[in-house]
């Protein structure tokens, strides 16, 4: 019986070693907009059904939709303002449907990393040979229509399989050597960046991408309203932008085009971006930028201390 994931070791948060950001940052802050699509009528999945509604499911589509034709632009043109290049969980089949929306954020220079194919198709019970192949199939499109080497991976609607980590470095090593597969955001178990350990002995890092200030876990699951979504947004950011005098750390807001960018909810959300940018001392980066930063420059650190703090032990 398996007492944990075994991608990574207990590493206490008090006492590591001390992560300086980009000129002297206490934070790095990322926004990471899911671009996705969702079929209406995708292949069925014993493990877990696509929409909550018989066929078809008008409405649920119908605002996933809204998001990728008018959200996205709302989403946008804010991220725009207060100079925040997106770090896009990207449905990659999105890069043949909506080739607009990539062209968009390529003119931006926003970071592409993988979220899968299609939103509505899941890793659950696929075989190591079919998720190997969704995975490699994703990456090599980003590749293709942004000319992107693809570092970081978010299972399709958090699908992860016990080979995820261990599947996405292979296959980035296989395309890319060093410059693909790098980092994952499927862990949710940190505010720092946190060594994983991959079968192939790749260097690879988890960083911090938050289901609890995710607009979808708020708005949906949490049954939060905007202003308080706001308040929370804020109220993390303080938190870590205390600590993050001592040790660097790192906040993401992860959103949803048909989510954070519906009209009742996009004040809060542009009142929450003004406000961390407004504050010195933060680094607005993308998911690839703290990655690479940390691999270059702390991970040997990082691992050291880990194995000195556990006698060696993994």
């Amino acid at each position: 019986m398996r007492t944990d994931p075994g991608l990574y070791d207990y590493w206490p948060y008090h006492n590591r070693p001390k992560i300086e950001w980009p000129n002297g940052a206490r934070i790095a802050f990322w926004v990471a907009p899911n671009i996705e699509f969702y079929e209406l009528d995708p292949p069925a999945n014993p493990f877990r059904k696509a929409w909550p509604q018989p066929y078809p499911a008008i409405a649920g589509y119908g605002i996933r939709d809204y998001g990728n034709r008018v959200g996205h632009i709302r989403q946008m043109k804010l991220l725009d303002k207060y100079g925040i290049r997106g770090s896009i969980s990207l449905s990659t089949a999105l890069c043949e449907h909506h080739p607009e929306i990539i062209e968009l954020c390529k003119e931006r220079d926003w970071e592409f990393f993988s979220h899968g194919i299609y939103n509505t198709r899941y890793t659950y019970g696929m075989s190591s040979e079919q998720e190997k192949a969704m995975i490699r199939d994703s990456m090599e499109t980003i590749h293709r229509h942004t000319g992107q080497k693809c570092a970081g991976y978010l299972a399709p609607a958090l699908s992860h399989s016990d080979e995820t980590v261990d599947l996405f470095a292979e296959v980035g090593t296989e395309l890319f050597g060093d410059e693909g597969g790098f980092y994952t955001c499927d862990l949710f178990h940190d505010d720092q960046p946190t060594p994983i350990h991959t079968r192939s002995g790749k260097r690879f890092v988890s960083i911090p991408y938050s289901l609890e200030m995710n607009d979808t876990i708020a708005y949906v699951t949490n049954k939060v309203e905007p202003r308080q979504y706001g308040k929370m947004i804020k109220a993390n950011f303080d938190r870590l932008y205390a600590e993050g005098a001592d040790n660097g750390t790192i906040m993401c807001i992860p959103t949803h085009n048909y989510q954070v960018s519906c009209p009742h909810r996009a004040k809060a959300f542009e009142e929450a971006l003004e406000y961390i940018t407004g504050h010195p001392d933060v680094w607005v980066t993308t998911g690839r930028e703290i990655a690479s930063y940390f691999l270059n420059n702390y991970y040997d650190q990082a691992t050291a201390d880990i194995a000195a703090k556990s006698g060696g032990a993994r």
